[in-house]
Formats: structure tokens, sequence, C-alpha cells
């Protein structure tokens, strides 16, 4: 959305809050009322937070265990790109019913030209209220919309639920600290990395970083930096001295016969993806947007329909691989094929037809890969080499995990093959009665470990068949080499460790009924260990096992 004379064009972004919370709420039925939260990247910490679990102190970063601990009923789930832009789309459809033409930046944020709707409508407030109201009535999820001169600008004002006057947008920006640039961009550690030297050297707010010489800051932070700055002018995205006519590039491919699944269409999306890649790095170029249209035949009329979808590329960090292209096609592909259509009252009518066009396609960046952190390429690096061990070895050879149902933390693990999608063995969204209470811990070992529980007097803690307990726990002995992964110390000293604290027991008795039965009764209890390290402990017929371990 760049004019060319390279003005800031009018933009009305759309933005659905905490939408990765409100899409995994959506797939688990249940309601915005819902203490939950999304938790992923390193050490697996809160990255998205609903309004009920923030009322409750739950906040981003926050670690699990602690994010548990302020809201004992917070409903977590692993972050999921595909998750996330599958029931998008019921949003982006109903916006299309005010705008056409609109862009996907991410999952939750729509942008869309403002000028021509807003005549239509009356003016940007009226546009922006017409949004909000198709989306909330076609999907019942809450939005909200921001008009303005250039991208930033847009986004900041989609999160006031406001309107800035045209020519007014760096005024606007100006005395906004620099970390509002990672609204434009969530997900980017080399953009947090940025800012945060910024704010060290005294560079604290938008305006100050638009006040730069433009020279030194190319030179001193590269392609990112003059990414920041034009934003923080107030400008568009993409600098117009870099773009040149270039005419697009689309790729087709026919499907025969038609795909009724996502996985099947995928397949072949995946060759269409490659190809539209090899056909821009031959030819030095990135493109800033990728339109992904598919065309869909009607089983029993024989009606051919047109879907069709245009996603944000980020040409600043190199444009789309492959791999992310063919990404954003299957998301697309799974958001037409699945529930969320159905959830619109349209049923899937078979893939017949794909085709990928790269727009705004512009020289390719000059910007050199980092040495470290995620500009390197290691992701695509160790996608490839696992491709490569599952070649040599076989599919099975590197195996995943994810979460299923389950009443222990063993049981609520399960390994699929790399790349595969298996069904879960036992459903997640069931309830689990006699499921162990939250937080779950961090560890847990891939078989239990034989261990004694002892009280003050050194006897053995028993747990009788009325759930009492002979004695107070007060030692946890664990013989073997180098037990729960080197948290005993060297190996062959075993785990020797005072017992600081104790919940439980709590009795488990599964299948009572069948041969297969077992009972036991889990015991929680934190050590003296480094860090307040917790033990889950068992015990079955007497015997008690270490199970798993809380950080």
């Amino acid at each position: 959305m760049t004019a060319g004379d390279g003005t800031a064009t009018r933009t009305a972004a759309l933005w659905v809050p905490d939408w990765p919370v409100v899409a995994a709420l959506v797939v688990a039925g249940l309601g915005p009322e819902t203490p939950a939260a999304v938790t992923g990247g390193p050490g697996g910490r809160i990255v998205a937070v609903s309004a009920p679990a923030r009322s409750a102190g739950v906040r981003r970063g926050m670690r699990r265990r602690e994010a548990q601990g302020r809201c004992p009923d917070l409903q977590l789930w692993v972050a999921d790109d595909a998750r996330d832009a599958r029931e998008f789309e019921p949003v982006a459809v109903a916006a299309e019913t005010v705008v056409s033409g609109l862009e996907i930046a991410r999952p939750g944020l729509l942008l869309l030209p403002s000028g021509g709707a807003a005549r239509y409508h009356g003016s940007e407030h009226d546009l922006a209220r017409e949004l909000t109201e198709q989306v909330a009535v076609r999907t019942g999820h809450e939005c909200q919309v921001g008009v303005a001169d250039g991208f930033l600008a847009a986004v900041l004002a989609a999160r006031d639920d406001a309107v800035v006057p045209p020519g007014e947008s760096r005024d606007y920006l100006a005395p906004r600290p620099a970390a509002t640039l990672v609204h434009a961009r969530p997900a980017d550690r080399a953009l947090t990395e940025l800012v945060d030297l910024w704010r060290r050297l005294g560079v604290r707010t938008l305006a100050a970083l638009a006040a730069l010489p433009d020279a030194a800051v190319a030179a001193r932070f590269g392609d990112l930096g003059v990414w920041a700055q034009r934003l923080a002018r107030g400008q568009d995205v993409r600098p117009p001295a870099r773009r040149r006519l270039v005419e697009d590039l689309t790729v087709t491919e026919e499907l025969d016969p038609p795909a009724h699944r996502v996985d099947v269409a995928t397949f072949a999306a995946r060759r269409l993806a490659e190809r539209l890649h090899d056909d821009l790095h031959r030819r030095g170029l990135a493109c800033g947007r990728l339109r992904i249209t598919a065309r869909a035949v009607d089983p029993v009329t024989g009606e051919a329909r047109t879907l069709e979808r245009l996603w944000r590329a980020d040409d600043t960090l190199g444009g789309l691989s492959a791999a992310r292209i063919t990404d954003r096609v299957r998301w697309q592909l799974e958001g037409w094929l699945t529930a969320s259509s159905l959830r619109q009252g349209e049923a899937p009518a078979p893939i017949a037809g794909l085709s990928l066009a790269a727009e705004e396609v512009t020289p390719a960046g000059a910007l050199q890969p980092r040495l470290w952190g995620p500009g390197a390429g290691e992701d695509l690096r160790a996608r490839r080499a696992v491709e490569r061990v599952q070649a040599l070895l076989g599919g099975d050879a590197v195996l995943t995990v994810r979460l299923q149902g389950g009443r222990d933390p063993r049981d609520r693990v399960q390994l699929v093959p790399h790349g595969e999608h298996v069904p879960p063995e036992r459903a997640p969204d069931r309830p689990w009665p006699g499921a162990l209470p939250p937080p779950a811990p961090s560890v847990v070992l891939p078989e239990p470990v034989p261990a004694r529980v002892l009280d003050a007097e050194g006897r053995p803690v028993v747990v009788d068949v009325r759930l009492a307990v002979s004695g107070d726990p007060a030692r946890v002995v664990v013989p073997g080499d180098g037990v729960a992964g080197g948290v005993a110390g060297e190996a062959g000293s075993g785990l020797d460790v005072v017992v600081v604290d104790w919940a439980g027991p709590w009795p488990v008795a599964e299948r009572w009924w069948t041969p297969r039965g077992r009972r036991r009764v889990f015991l929680q209890v934190t050590t003296d260990l480094p860090g307040d390290v917790g033990l889950l402990l068992s015990s079955s017929a007497g015997e008690w096992s270490l199970e798993a371990l809380y950080d």
C-alpha cells in the first residue's frame, strides 16, 4: 500500500485483540469469559493472554508456573500458526463484505485501502463502524479498526480504536516509545534487540528515531533500521526508490482429480511454492505480497467459484522462502476446506486448481544474513537436516512431542513422526476425572524411576487404602546413575534430598474393572535442591517411583 510518489497512503487496519487466544478458544469450543493464554518461544513463556486472565494478574512474558499460580483455572495452549491463520479466515471473509482487496498482515491483523471505501460509506469513521459491526455479526468476534497514513500509524490507531486525520500520523507517532515498533512485527527477535539497543543509546521515542540522519541509520543499523525509521516517520513500509516496474510472477497447477483434503492440496502447493521461489531467486527479486487463488468446483452442480486471499510478505528479511510460502498456502487451504468455513454456512468444495502470484515485485534486498540469531536461517537449515535424517532412516526416525488427553503427565505426551498428522490417541479436549492439578511438571522422565520416601525417623512412608499417610515425608532417595537428567549430580551418586513441603496424595484408579486396570497415588514434594526443584512421586502396590520434576 504505497503511493506512487512515495507518500504514505491512507490505510485502515482491522485488529482482533489477543487473536492467538481467541483462535484457541474457538477451536476448544470455549467462550471469551474463559481465562486463557498461549505459550511459545524460548522457555515456553506466555505470549498472548485473554482479558479474564489479565484481570487475574497473568501477563505476557510470564512463565507457565507463575501464570498458573496467579490464575489456577487458566487454560493453556501452545502457539500454533496454522490454527491462528485457519480460524482467521472467517474474519477476512466478513471484512470483504465491506472492503475488497484486503491484505493479511498476520493472523489477527488486516490491512485495507480506506480511500474509496471511506467515500462509499460516508467517512472513515463510518467505514470503521461498518467493519466492526460486520465482523461481530458474522463471526462473533470483537475487533478494533484504526485509520491513518502509513502502516505503523494504522496499526497503533487500531489498538487505540481511533482515526488519525490525514497528514497528522507523524505527530501521532512522535511521542510514543520506540518499543511500539514491535507491534508492526511482534515475533521478530532482531527488532526487539534493535529497540533495546536504541534505548541504551538514548533513542527512546519514535520522534528521536525519525530525527536521526538517514545515512547514519542505514550505515549503522542496516535495512532493519531503515525500515523502522520509515515507520517512525509515518511513511509506508517499502521505500519507493527500491521499486521498479516488474511484471508479477504467477504459477498455476490444475488438480486432477480435485483435492478434497488439505494434505493432498498442500502437496501440489509445495510444488508451486518451489517453482515460484525459484523464479524469484533466479531473477534476483523479492515479492511484497503473495496472492493465493484456488478454483473450487461444486461436486453436485459442477459450478466453479474462485477463492482468493492476499498475504503480506516481509521483504526486509529477504522475502518468503519456499517453506514459508507453502505454510501460508496450507493455512489458507485449511481455512477454506475445514470446519472454519463450515461455521460460515458454506460447504467446502474440492479444489480443482491452485495459483500463486508474487505481487509488488522488487529487487531483492541486500540484507546480509546474520551470523547467528533469527536472521541466520537456522530454522530452515534445521528443517532440512530433519528431512535429511528422515530420508536416511525413515519417517519414524524423528519424533515430535505434542499434548493429548490423560491423567498423569506421561499419558499426556504423544510422540508422532515429524511432519505427519497423526490423530491423538486420547482427545485432549475431553474431561479427565482424577487428572493431576496444574501446574504441569517441566521434565517428565521417559520411564518411572524407583524411589524411596522416608519420614523423619527413616521409616518408609506408606499410603493405606483410606489415603492415610503413615508419616510426613522428610526425605526422598532415588538410587541409580545420574537420575532425573543430571539433577542428582554426578553419575552414580543417585538422589538423596530433604523434603521442604509436600502435597497430596491424589488417588487415580484407571480401568479398575479390567485386567489392565491400575491404582496409584501421587505425591508432590518440594526439595532443598537449588532452585526449589519439586518432584512428582507415585505409589503403586506399596512401591514409590519418581515420575517427573517441577522447575
